[in-house]
C-alpha cells in the first residue's frame, strides 16, 4: 500500500517515476489561460489569512462547501462571518472531497506552497490556519512571490475589449519581474447580443474608443483597434466562451440590420443572433490571423443556472454546469468559413462536455497545416474535466486521433494565485500515462524521446506554439 500523496503519487510505475523525475517535475509554467487580476499582480499586496488566498473567489470550494451544507454566510462571506470561521467550514468540508480533485489540489497547495504535510481536517484545522498564517507574513507570499516559486515564465490573464490594460502595461516597464504578465483578448460581450449587458458594454467600448458605436460598420473598427491597442500590450491570444455553438451565413449587411435592431432596443430572434455571431467571429478570426494571435474557443458551459443566487451573488460563483447540445456541424462551419476568409489562426477548441473530446479531435485534424506543429489544438481538460479521469480521457482522444506529441499543455483557469500546483498534478497523470505505456510495450523505453515529448507538453510546445519567447 502507498502512503498518501507521497513522492510517488500518481506514479505507479517505475518507468513513470523515471519519466517525472528526469522531465517533467522542474520544467517552468506558462500559465496561458487563467483569471488572475492583474491589478493584483502590479500592487502586489501581502495576504491577511489562509482564507483570503485560498477561499475568496474560488468557485471550486464553494460549490463543494455548499454540496457539504454550510450556510452560504461560511462560504462566501457576509452576515458578520469571520474569516477563520469561513476557513473552519472548508476544514470540515474537505475531508468528504474524497474522490474529488479538490481533496488532491488542497493538500498540494498546502504541501508545496506553505510546507504543510498534514492531512486537513476539522480537528486540526486551528493548528494549520496558525501555520498556514504564520508563512504568508514571511517573504514571498505575495502574488508576485507565489508566481515566481512557482516557476511560472508566462501568464495570461482574460481581459475585455473596453479594459484599459494599465497594469500590464505598467507591469511590461519592470525589467526584474521575472516573469511575463500578457493580457489575452475575452470580446464575449460584443458577442452576446441578446443579453441585457449588451448596450452598457457598448458605452464601455465607446469611452474605450473615444468616439460613438452608431452602426455595425463603426463597431468593427472598434474592435480593430482594441486589438491593435492589446496587440500593443503584448497580446498574442484571443478568448471566447461559445457556450453554445451556433452559425449561420451572413453578409456585413445582414449583420448590421440585425445590431441596428439591438442598438434600438428591439428584439432579436435565435436566427438573426445566429447570423451576427458568425459574421462577428468570421471577421475576428480574420483579425487574429493577421496579427498572428490564437484564437482559443472554450464551448458548452451552462451558465448561470441559479436565477435567485446570480441575482445575488453575480456570475463565477459556482452555479455553472456542463452544457449538451449540436457542435460539430456549426463548429466546422465556423472554421471553415474563417479558413476560406483569410486562413485560420492557431486556434484551441476546449469542450467542457467531455462526450465530445473525439468529436474535437478529429476536427482539429481538418484543418492542421500551414508549416505550423500543432496549428489546430485539441484543448486542455477544462473546469469540470480537470480531474484524473478527465485528463487522461481528453490525452487518450487527441493521442488516437491526432499528435499528443504536439500537445501545449496544462492551464490553470483560476482566480487564485495558489492554483499553480494543477501543473503538478497534471504532469503526473501525464508521465504516469506514458509510463504505462512503456511498461506495457506500446511505446520503447527510449528516455530521450519520451523527455522530449514530455518536456514539450509541460512548457517547450506552448513557449514555441504562442511564441513567447520567454528564454
Amino acid at each position: 500500500m502507498k502512503a498518501f500523496m507521497d513522492e510517488q503519487f500518481l506514479l505507479n510505475s517505475k518507468s513513470a517515476v523515471e519519466l517525472y523525475e528526469q522531465f517533467a517535475k522542474e520544467m517552468p509554467i506558462i500559465d496561458y489561460h487563467c483569471h488572475l487580476d492583474p491589478q493584483a499582480i502590479y500592487e502586489d499586496k501581502s495576504f491577511n489569512n489562509l482564507t483570503e488566498v485560498w477561499l475568496y473567489g474560488d468557485h471550486y470550494k464553494w460549490r463543494a462547501m455548499r454540496a457539504n451544507g454550510i450556510e452560504e454566510s461560511h462560504v462566501t462571506g457576509g452576515n458578520g462571518v469571520s474569516d477563520y470561521d469561513r476557513f473552519l467550514a472548508y476544514a470540515k468540508t474537505v475531508p468528504m472531497t474524497i474522490g474529488n480533485p479538490l481533496y488532491h489540489w488542497s493538500h498540494l497547495e498546502l504541501k508545496r506552497l506553505f510546507g504543510i504535510e498534514d492531512i486537513i481536517n476539522e480537528k486540526n484545522a486551528p493548528m494549520i490556519w496558525e501555520k498556514a498564517n504564520a508563512r504568508l507574513k514571511e517573504e514571498g507570499f505575495s502574488p508576485r512571490g507565489l508566481i515566481r516559486s512557482s516557476n511560472v515564465r508566462v501568464v495570461c490573464t482574460t481581459d475585455d475589449p473596453a479594459d484599459t490594460l494599465e497594469y500590464h502595461q505598467l507591469l511590461k516597464k519592470e525589467n526584474d519581474l521575472g516573469f511575463q504578465v500578457r493580457p489575452s483578448f475575452r470580446p464575449d460581450k460584443a458577442l452576446e447580443i441578446n443579453r441585457t449587458t449588451f448596450l452598457p458594454w457598448l458605452k464601455r467600448l465607446e469611452d474605450a474608443c473615444g468616439y460613438a458605436i452608431t452602426d455595425y460598420s463603426v463597431l468593427l473598427q472598434a474592435l480593430k483597434e482594441r486589438v491593435q491597442f492589446f496587440h500593443e500590450t503584448d497580446c498574442l491570444l484571443s478568448d471566447h466562451a461559445i457556450d453554445k455553438v451556433m452559425y449561420a451565413e451572413a453578409t456585413e449587411e445582414q449583420a448590421a440590420a440585425i445590431f441596428a435592431k439591438a442598438l434600438n432596443g428591439e428584439a432579436v430572434s435565435l436566427e438573426e443572433e445566429a447570423a451576427y455571431k458568425s459574421f462577428t467571429l468570421r471577421y475576428l478570426g480574420r483579425l487574429y490571423t493577421e496579427y498572428g494571435w490564437t484564437m482559443q474557443l472554450h464551448i458548452k458551459a451552462h451558465r448561470n443556472n441559479n436565477a435567485a443566487m446570480f441575482s445575488k451573488l453575480g456570475p463565477d460563483t459556482g452555479f455553472d454546469s456542463i452544457n449538451d447540445g449540436p457542435l460539430a456541424e456549426p463548429l466546422v462551419r465556423l472554421l471553415d468559413a474563417i479558413e476560406r476568409e483569410g486562413g485560420l489562426p492557431r486556434t484551441i477548441l476546449y469542450s467542457l462536455n467531455a462526450g465530445d473530446n473525439d468529436v474535437l479531435a478529429s476536427i482539429i485534424g481538418s484543418f492542421q497545416g500551414d508549416g505550423i506543429p500543432g496549428k489546430i489544438q485539441l484543448g486542455s481538460a477544462w473546469w469540470f474535466n480537470d480531474t484524473i479521469d478527465g485528463m487522461l480521457a481528453q490525452l487518450k482522444s487527441l493521442a488516437n486521433m491526432g499528435l499528443l506529441a504536439r500537445f501545449v499543455g496544462m492551464l490553470t483557469d483560476s482566480r487564485s494565485f495558489l492554483s499553480y500546483p494543477r501543473h503538478e498534478y497534471f504532469r503526473r497523470i501525464l508521465c504516469n500515462l506514458l509510463g504505462d505505456w512503456v511498461e506495457a510495450g506500446l511505446v520503447p523505453n527510449d528516455k530521450e524521446l519520451l523527455g522530449s515529448i514530455i518536456e514539450g507538453i509541460c512548457y517547450r510546445n506552448a513557449e514555441q506554439y504562442f511564441r513567447f519567447g520567454t528564454e
